[in-house]
């Protein structure tokens, strides 16, 4: 992959590992500020809830890094692939159930890694 095609990748990993530490560690502190539409009092009765999630979360940056320290090009390209797919589609399902903000956030990014993957 292309020094630009990595970093994209790198930092979508990194956004889903930041999305996993708050939705796993900080629901309750900072999450309220990073999803105002939900009601304060929700999050100590959704906190395992949200702790799945984050969870999931952690798998998809897991693969992400995962592609960034395969040896063969194809290789890491189709990993690499996989995992921004899975990406795209989970900002694509937010943005049609929850908020079109969670697209510009997951889905957007993971596009633009998808083209210099393929691109690049």
């Amino acid at each position: 992959m292309s020094p630009i095609a990595l970093i994209l990748v790198a930092l979508v990993a990194l956004l889903h590992l930041y999305i996993l530490w708050l939705e796993m560690f900080a629901w309750e502190t900072r999450g309220p500020a990073a999803f105002r539409s939900l009601p304060r009092d929700l999050f100590p009765q959704t906190k395992t809830l949200a702790a799945n999630q984050g969870l999931y979360n952690g798998f998809l940056a897991a693969g992400l890094i995962w592609s960034l320290f395969i040896a063969d090009p194809d290789w890491a390209r189709n990993v690499a692939t996989c995992f921004l797919i899975f990406v795209l589609v989970a900002g694509s399902y937010g943005a049609l159930t929850a908020s079109r903000r969670i697209f510009l956030v997951q889905g957007v990014p993971s596009l633009l890694a998808l083209a210099a993957v393929w691109l690049l």
